[in-house]
Formats: structure tokens, sequence, C-alpha cells
């Protein structure tokens, strides 16, 4: 057993408390009582977490702290290893913060087994931390996969209309993703087996650290072909274009609880896992790749704010805008400049992308619990009779917007100009002119910012176009043939509940203080963000020194880099 203990708990307690819903307990087949009971256990859940953010010393966030392992088949080398650092504290909170939202929210939406829509989210909440603090690929690998189990079954039984082909769709792309991923992994873990002289020879290594140093030993070939692997299973999660066409659908077809979780914290395992293994252990693929990646990313950034904006679904425009903003985080991830300021801004984005992109599903399905519409020709004019609706919903997205103040305006300054900042490998680029006197592996990726910048003016164009229509204008209901009467008329005026109010307010919140005050965040995230980059930077270090370093913090120039050993 290890000696540090909180870090399982904080994975078994989710996994613990749905065993019990499992159990012949009749109490907890009524509808109110199986709510109540999850309310509780997910902030059970958020006050491990909180635990664990106290006893991590924020001093020196770039280490990882708080290790432990179970042995499994420690003849195979397969262990389930654990620890955490800043980026992997940032998620666990956004995770338990996250789940007691969408239990408190699904009360009105979820009319029958209401027992076991709480048993799945409870599963995805534990394979989600296991993600987050797993040490090691196989663990990394089995919660990765799991997380697919109790989505599709949360889309399947309680989605909408289409919402076995939306399961489906989801499942069968993800699921093909990970089988080519993990025969990178077992190629990467066969390579050091197999490799005469090296301490790990004759033996199977799949902790993060071996895999690090097995990975640098490969060639430039071998880890273009491996890290092609992991972007698609990676990708798909994320989603990068053009591996993204299945998150509208799925979104459309989801319970609102399935979107935020979707949203919020599934697709942060794409980005996570890129820069936590990929990058690391794959630098002369990186270097390859990366203005590709970049191109890809940009190209998810415009196209899919352009079709976000004709939409008429809200929920599915949403589900667009979702696709632009992580297009932002993995060009800034690919964009290695100097500072590492577009790899922080990355993940700053994600939770940002998680607080906000949540709030606005949220907003939506407390719409659809009243109205049995998203048709944005069907409403508008809705904070005449629900003004603090509205104003959440104009927070979150502002948010996402990108207004100065709130979070997302942090997370999209970032990652622009790191983006700006960035470089590439020439020979990657060598088939480029210089431009204005540049090599072409410093253009580019301004050339990438300054198109992905355009995604910034687009965004604004759509989501306040979403909140115009919706908010602002003419009131405009739907009207049901079938009672006569038009949404909410016998409640005329019914605003939010003090639980739906309550839902909202730590999200807004969590919004504006990041916006108002990012630094404790950025601090903390930088150090760790740097060390598993510090590979792919030394390198480019090598082949561009005449390019000036950034300004960092001095935080960041102090610590010492996790990553720096391969």
């Amino acid at each position: 057993m290890p000696t540090n203990w909180i870090l399982p708990l904080q994975m078994l307690l989710p996994m613990a408390f749905a065993g019990i819903l499992l159990l012949p307990i009749k109490a907890l087949n009524e509808r109110k009582i199986a709510w109540l009971y999850s309310a509780f256990t997910s902030m059970v859940s958020l006050g491990v977490a909180i635990l664990i953010a106290i006893r991590f010393d924020w001093s020196n966030p770039g280490h990882v702290q708080i290790p432990g392992e179970f042995a499994w088949l420690p003849e195979l080398g397969l262990r389930f290893s654990f620890g955490v650092d800043s980026i992997s504290i940032a998620l666990l909170i956004l995770t338990a913060l996250l789940m007691p939202v969408v239990v408190v929210a699904s009360l009105l939406e979820v009319k029958h087994d209401m027992r076991k829509f709480q048993f799945w989210l409870h599963v995805l909440e534990a394979a989600l931390m296991g993600s987050f603090m797993a040490r090691d690929l196989v663990f990394f690998y089995t919660c990765f996969e799991i997380t697919l189990i109790p989505l599709f079954f949360l889309i399947a039984q309680f989605g909408h209309h289409d919402r076995l082909r939306a399961a489906k769709v989801m499942f069968f792309y993800a699921f093909t993703g990970s089988m080519v991923m993990l025969a990178g992994i077992f190629y990467v873990a066969w390579w050091g087996y197999q490799s005469q002289g090296a301490p790990w020879s004759g033996q199977w290594h799949w902790d993060i650290e071996s895999l690090w140093a097995i990975g640098n030993t490969m060639s430039r070939t071998q880890q273009t072909c491996i890290l092609g692997a992991f972007v698609l299973g990676l990708g798909i999660k994320t989603p990068l274009f053009p591996f993204h066409t299945w998150l509208p659908l799925v979104h459309t077809e989801a319970p609102t609880a399935g979107s935020v979780d979707l949203a919020g914290l599934v697709l942060k395992l794409g980005p996570y896992g890129l820069l936590r293994f990929a990058i690391p252990m794959l630098p002369l693929g990186v270097l390859v790749l990366a203005p590709w990646l970049g191109a890809l990313a940009v190209i998810g950034v415009i196209a899919a704010a352009l079709i976000a904006w004709v939409q008429t679904d809200a929920k599915k425009l949403v589900a667009y805008s979702s696709i632009s903003h992580m297009g932002f985080a993995v060009l800034a991830l690919f964009a290695f400049d100097k500072g590492s300021i577009g790899a922080t801004g990355a993940m700053v984005y994600m939770l940002s992308h998680g607080l906000a992109t949540g709030g606005l599903f949220i907003c939506l399905g407390m719409l659809y619990d009243r109205f049995q519409t998203r048709d944005l020709d069907r409403l508008s004019g809705l904070a005449k009779i629900m003004p603090l609706w509205a104003f959440f919903f104009g927070i979150f997205a502002f948010a996402s917007v990108g207004l100065p103040g709130l979070s997302g305006f942090v997370g999209e300054f970032l990652c622009l100009i790191g983006s700006f900042g960035g470089r590439y490998d020439p020979a990657a680029v060598a088939g480029l002119p210089t431009f204005l006197g540049m090599a072409p592996e410093l253009w580019l990726p301004k050339v990438y910012a300054v198109l992905a910048g355009s995604g910034v003016v687009l965004a604004a164009i759509y989501v306040l176009h979403l909140l115009g229509r919706v908010a602002f204008g003419p009131l405009k209901r739907p009207f049901f043939e079938s009672t006569g009467e038009h949404g909410m008329d016998k409640t005329h005026g019914h605003d939010l509940s003090s639980r739906e109010t309550a839902i909202l307010v730590p999200l807004a919140l969590a919004c504006l203080l990041i916006g108002i005050y990012p630094k404790p965040l950025t601090a903390a995230l930088e150090p760790a963000v740097r060390g598993l980059c510090a590979t792919v930077n030394g390198k480019l270090d090598a082949l561009n020194p005449a390019i000036p370093a950034s300004t960092v913090s001095s935080s960041a120039a102090s610590s010492t880099a996790p990553a720096e050993a391969p």
C-alpha cells in the first residue's frame, strides 16, 4: 500500500459511491433521494480535491508530488503509478468542481432512472481523476478508455431523440483512434525491451520517466510515426480538425450533464495527454509535425467559427465553438516559444473553456427544461422574463469570447502571444520561402497567430449573435399546441430558482477570479509546462540560436524541470 493514500482515495471514492448505487437499497430507487445522495457524495469528492491542493507544495509546482504506486503485474512492469504536479492539480480541481454542478443541474432533466444516471456520473468522475493523476502510460490509457463507457450510456440512455446514433458515433471515433495510440504505446515499450545495452533492456517499462527516455533514443522517423498515432488517439478527443465531426452531433443529442462533462473535462484529455506524454517522449517527431499540427489547428479555429455563425440550434453553436476554442489550445501547445507562454496559455485556456462552456451548456439546459427547444428562431427576448438567467448567460458568453476581465481573455491572449513568438524546426519548413526578411521557421508561426486571431473576431460575432438572439429583442417563446400555451405561461416571469442560481454562481466567480487576477494560476502552471516542453525547446534552441529568449517569470526560471532528464 502506498504511504500517500490521498490520491488513490480521490479516484476510489467515486467508484465506491457508484458501487453503493448498485446495492439493493430501496430508498435509492426514489428519484429525489438518489439525486440528494449524489449531490452529497460529489461534494465529498470536491472536499478531497481541496485537501490535495492544501497538501501540495505550491512553492515547487513543477515537480511531481504525493507519489505512490500499486503493483499490478510487476513481471510485465505494470503498475498503477500516480503523482501530481500543478497541471494535474488544476484539472483534478476542475473535475471535482464540475461534478457537483452537473449532479445538481440534473434534477429536472433526468425524468427516469436517476439512480443509473448518477452511477455513470460517478464512474466517469473516477476515470477522469485517474487519467489526470496517472504517472504510468498504461494506467493513463486504461482510465482514458474507461471514460468512453459512462459517456456512451449517459448519451444513449438519457439523451435526446437521436441519442443512440450519437453515442455510437462517439464510441467508434474514439475507440478507433485509441487502438492506434495503443499500438504506438506498445511499440515504445517494445523498443525499450529489445534495446541492447540500455538500462531498460530485457524489461518492460510503462512508467512515464522510462518511456520519456526510451522515446528519446528513437530515430526521427520512428518518433514521427508514433507521434502520428498519439495525435490520432488524442486528437479525436480534443477534437482536432479534421477529427471533429463527431462532436456537434454528440453535444446536440447528449443530456446537459453529458455535454458539460464532455466539453468541460473529457475534451481536456487530448491536449493534456499530448503535453504530458507525447511532447517529452517524442521531441524529434514533434519538430517534424508541429507546423502541420499548427495548420490543422488554425483551420479548425476558423472553419468551426464560421460554421458556428450559421447555426440555429444554440447547443450545436456552442459545440462548434468548442472545436474552435480547442484549436487555439493546440496551436499554442505546439508553438514552442522560448518562454513556453503559449503552452502555459493553452492550459489556462483549457481551464477557462471548461468553466465558460460548461456554464453555457447548463444555461441552455435550463432553457430546454422550460421551453423544450433550443431553436434560435423560436426564442428571443428572454431577458425580459428571465433577467437573472440572462445575466449568467452573458457572463459565460463573454468569458467564452475572451472579454478582458474574464478567464477566456487570459488564456486566449497567452495562446496568441505564445503562438506569435513560436518557432519551428528549419528542416520541417525547408520548402517555404523567406518572408519580410524572416526565415520560414520564424514567419510561419506569426502567420498562424494572425490567422487564428481572426477566430477571435469570428467568436465575437457568433457568440454575440447567440446572446442577442436569445436574450434580447422582442419576446418570443414556443407555442405548444397540445396545451394551447406558450412556454412558461403558467409561471410567467419565473426566473432561476435558488438551486439553479447556486449551480451557476461558482462557475461565474471562477471565470471572474481568473480573469481579474490570473497570476497565481499562471505562476503555478508555468514551471510544470516549461519542464514538459524542455526537451523540444532545447533542440529548437540549438537549431535557432539567434532567436532572443522571451522574458520569463523568476519562478519558472528558477525551477528544475522534471522533463529535462531525457
